[in-house]
């Protein structure tokens, strides 16, 4: 046997890739035993190392990788392995070392060297961070919170993949994504942390995002988002346009929450069947055709302000299709798809009527939609806003077209509930904690009904000054961000499949979930849950109650902080806010 070669490490070629010299261990006949090991700057969770050795060399055994290039037969100088499962997940400062042992084919021992291919490393550059130039000077940069919250809806894209995608370890994915009749239904958002298309909230998220677009379009101009937030929008828009097959037919989920819950891998893995499920007349939906109504509504308005009349006359004509088809078939959708209602349950479906038709005639100006919405208004206080409630939002927007006192009444209900001393309690640091589970999301949605009542001239000062408590809380009030990539002590480890996983082409598992080092991925610009009633949060992966993301999470969020830049450029930001809180 030759004596131990003591093991040498160099400096990156790339990134974080590195290289090493190959440390043979024992060499007897035309046999050897070696290692290629590497000392760790940083964590790692995938990796592909591609060797080369002095002389040709074959039968390599080895544990930690799968080849890629060169196999365990017939002799090659130049091998390539990616890790096995949980065999990529290394924190910064371990070794990282692949033992082997194989045959010379011919000569001596061998020598070699390897490069190790960091495939955490997704090599992200962010836009320049904009700031707006004459606005009030605010605590947090609202314009910064803009650009990457269009960053985290990018992330969520499902289907072909633009050429100007802009999240390099995302790709094309779900591409046979179909309706029952063979109907393209590629696109849409993946929803939350998981990789299932789940439209009832995407068609919300659609809706409140496109009114924040309406409201404050300045916000997006003037931090430069304006055509990035056009395209952002019309991302789900194609894709409702896909799923509205007929017009009493209209595809409301892809994918099996189930089947999807059971596994951990990145939508660009996915091997698993993705069933689609649709409502029509005998299978009723009101409520989820009212919701894709008002977003294709609420979309036209925009279009039709960009200048395309063409896209948005044909989001109009869809709109309507579905309000009548709502208006004929009353029923819950989530009673007619049992998919659905394990996790996406609707509670009713009178407010999305008065909410839709509220849409339809602010697209169309035309009076039997507003009748048809105070029809089914529904005469009480919000218990929050949300995907499946639009109470507070549909009140809210008849209150503005009409001016009647019955409605702003439940507006000024809701906010009294809402507010210190009201039905809500709130957390010691000032958060309004209507739920557990996604508390950040109930006070943003909120939020940004206090933004809208605030314009409409209901208790401008503490509505704003509320609003900017509880946006501002998740910026940073807390003492930590809770908006991943920005402010102080972000989120690292957010419940969420495909930022867990490292690139292509390692594998990703329920490792990757378990595993105690960050997301190798940025996912910049995504709100997670948020705290507890006390304020406690803990970065961890495995609490999707506190940890996962989701599009309906951002929705408010990120319209409430339109709203708040579009106040600090028309310098009507409150001076304090403080005061609000308990």
């Amino acid at each position: 046997m030759l004596p131990l070669i003591l093991l040498l490490v160099a400096s990156g070629v790339t990134g974080n890739d590195m290289t090493t010299k190959f440390e043979l261990m024992q060499h007897w006949d035309n046999n050897f035993e070696g290692k290629y090991c590497f000392k760790l700057t940083t964590a790692t969770v995938g990796w592909e190392i591609d060797m080369t050795f002095s002389a040709p060399v074959q039968g390599i055994q080895q544990w930690d990788g799968d080849f890629v290039h060169g196999t365990s037969s017939g002799c090659s100088s130049k091998y390539s392995m990616v890790n096995k499962g949980s065999k990529g997940i290394h924190s910064a400062g371990e070794s990282l070392c692949v033992r082997m042992m194989g045959k010379v084919c011919s000569g001596g021992a061998p020598t070699g060297t390897a490069i190790l291919k960091d495939l955490s490393d997704d090599h992200q550059t962010l836009p320049r961070i904009p700031h707006v130039s004459g606005a009030e000077t605010t605590k947090y940069n609202y314009a910064e919170v803009l650009m990457k919250s269009i960053l985290f809806y990018e992330a969520q894209r499902s289907g072909k993949l633009p050429a100007n995608n802009r999240i390099p370890w995302r790709a094309d994915s779900a591409l046979g994504d179909k309706g029952q009749s063979g109907q393209d239904l590629t696109g849409g958002w993946y929803d939350a942390g998981d990789n299932v298309k789940f439209n009832f909230p995407m068609a919300w998220s659609t809706t409140v995002l496109t009114w924040s677009l309406i409201m404050w379009k300045d916000a997006y101009v003037k931090s430069g988002q304006l055509d990035v937030m056009y395209q952002s929008i019309k991302w789900p828009l194609d894709y409702f346009i896909k799923c509205h097959t007929k017009p009493s037919e209209l595809y409301v989920q892809v994918g099996d929450g189930g089947v999807d819950h059971g596994s951990w891998t990145s939508p660009e893995r996915m091997t698993g069947k993705r069933p689609s499920f649709k409502i029509d007349a005998s299978n009723p939906g009101s409520d989820i055709a009212m919701e894709t109504a008002a977003a294709m509504a609420a979309g036209s308005i925009v279009f039709k302000q960009k200048g395309d009349t063409a896209y948005a006359n044909t989001l109009l004509t869809h709109a309507k299709q579905l309000f009548e088809f709502g208006k004929a078939h009353p029923g819950r959708y989530s009673d007619s798809v049992n998919a659905a209602a394990a996790y996406y349950k609707s509670q009713d479906d009178e407010d999305e009527f008065s909410w839709g038709g509220m849409w339809l005639y602010k697209a169309t100006g035309d009076k039997k939609y507003l009748a048809f919405a105070e029809q089914h208004f529904v005469n009480k206080t919000a218990w929050g806003f949300s995907w499946d409630e639009k109470i507070g939002g549909a009140n809210l927007l008849m209150y503005i077209e009409t001016k009647k006192d019955i409605y702003k009444k439940t507006i000024v209900g809701t906010f009294k509930d809402w507010f210190p001393g009201g039905s809500v309690p709130y957390s010691p640091k000032c958060l309004a904690f209507r739920l557990e589970w996604g508390a950040l999301r109930y006070a943003a949605n909120t939020a940004l009904l206090a933004l809208v009542a605030a314009d409409a001239g209901i208790d401008p000062v503490n509505n704003r000054k509320w609003a900017m408590s509880q946006i501002n809380y998740a910026l940073g009030d807390a003492g930590r961000s809770f908006v991943i990539g920005f402010g102080t002590n972000p989120p690292r480890r957010p419940h969420h499949r495909a930022a867990s996983c490292p690139m292509l082409p390692a594998p990703c598992g329920w490792d990757e979930q378990q595993m105690k080092v960050p997301d190798p991925h940025t996912l910049y610009g995504a709100m997670v849950g948020g705290p507890g009633q006390s304020d406690g949060y803990t970065d961890d992966r495995t609490d999707y109650v506190k940890n996962e993301v989701a599009c309906d999470y951002n929705a408010g969020f990120q319209s409430s902080v339109a709203g708040l830049l579009h106040l600090a450029i028309a310098k009507q930001l409150p001076s304090t806010y403080k005061d609000i809180c308990p």
